[in-house]
C-alpha cells in the first residue's frame, strides 16, 4: 500500500524557504540572517468594536527569519510564522470568539505566514514590503510601511548582534474569509508589528564588550530578563 508522507512542520518549510531565499540573492550582498525573538516580536490588531471603540488585541510568539544588508535593503527578505492560537483580546471568551470558525478560524489554521516578495528601500530608515499574508489559508498580498530602528550589540549577555523593526499595514478582514459579525465589528483591521531579531551563524558577534573600569554590573543571573 502506498503511504502518503506528511506534510513539514511550519518551522522547517519557513527554514527552507529562507535558505532560498538567501541563495537566490548576488554573490557580494553582505547580507546577515537574523532570527526573530519571539518575546519581544509581536503582532497588534485593532479594529472598531460597533462604532463605539477600536478592539485592541496582540499576538506574541512569532518566529522565523529575516535576511539583511544595512548597506542595501533591495537584498532583505523576510519569512515569518505567527501562532494566531496565541491571539489575545484581553478577555477568554472574546479570545475563543475570535479563533471560531467564522473569522479567524483558529481550529483548522492556527498559524498566519508572511513571506516578503519585494522591499523598496524609501530613505535610510524606512521601507516598503511588499509580500504574500497567509491568513484562514487564505493569501493575498499586503504592504507593510516598515521603520528601521537600530541594529547593535544587544546589552546583556550573550551580546548578540539585534535588529530591531516597526511595521504597520491595514488589511480588510473579509478578503480572509473572516465574514462573521459585520454589525458589530469593522471591515478594516490595522496591523502593527513591533520585531526584534537576533544574528545567528558567523554574523552572531557573541563575544562580549569590555567592561568600563569599576562596572560592578551582575552577571547574567542578575540582570532583568531578556
Amino acid at each position: 500500500m502506498h503511504r502518503t508522507r506528511s506534510p513539514l512542520p511550519m518551522t522547517a518549510r519557513l527554514a527552507m524557504l529562507v535558505a532560498v531565499l538567501a541563495l537566490a540573492l548576488p554573490a557580494h550582498a553582505q547580507v546577515a540572517r537574523y532570527e526573530f525573538d519571539p518575546v519581544h516580536t509581536r503582532v497588534m490588531f485593532e479594529l472598531s468594536h460597533a462604532g463605539f471603540s477600536q478592539a485592541i488585541g496582540t499576538v506574541s510568539g512569532s518566529s522565523g527569519a529575516l535576511m539583511f544588508d544595512p548597506a542595501d535593503w533591495r537584498n532583505a527578505a523576510v519569512s515569518v510564522s505567527i501562532p494566531i492560537a496565541r491571539l489575545d483580546l484581553g478577555n477568554a471568551a472574546w479570545n475563543r470568539a475570535a479563533l471560531g470558525t467564522g473569522l479567524l478560524d483558529g481550529a483548522r489554521h492556527p498559524v498566519a505566514t508572511f513571506v516578503s516578495r519585494r522591499v523598496e528601500q524609501l530613505d535610510a530608515t524606512h521601507a516598503r514590503v511588499d509580500g504574500a499574508l497567509t491568513l484562514r489559508g487564505v493569501t493575498r498580498e499586503v504592504v507593510l510601511d516598515v521603520a528601521f530602528n537600530q541594529l547593535k550589540r544587544y546589552p546583556l549577555p550573550p551580546f548578540r548582534r539585534t535588529i530591531g523593526f516597526s511595521a504597520s499595514t491595514t488589511i480588510n478582514r473579509h478578503d480572509f474569509g473572516a465574514n462573521a459579525w459585520s454589525l458589530l465589528i469593522g471591515d478594516l483591521v490595522t496591523l502593527r508589528i513591533e520585531a526584534e531579531a537576533r544574528a545567528s551563524g558567523n554574523a552572531a558577534d557573541g563575544l562580549a564588550p569590555p567592561r568600563p573600569a569599576g562596572d560592578n554590573t551582575p552577571d547574567a543571573t542578575g540582570n532583568p530578563p531578556q
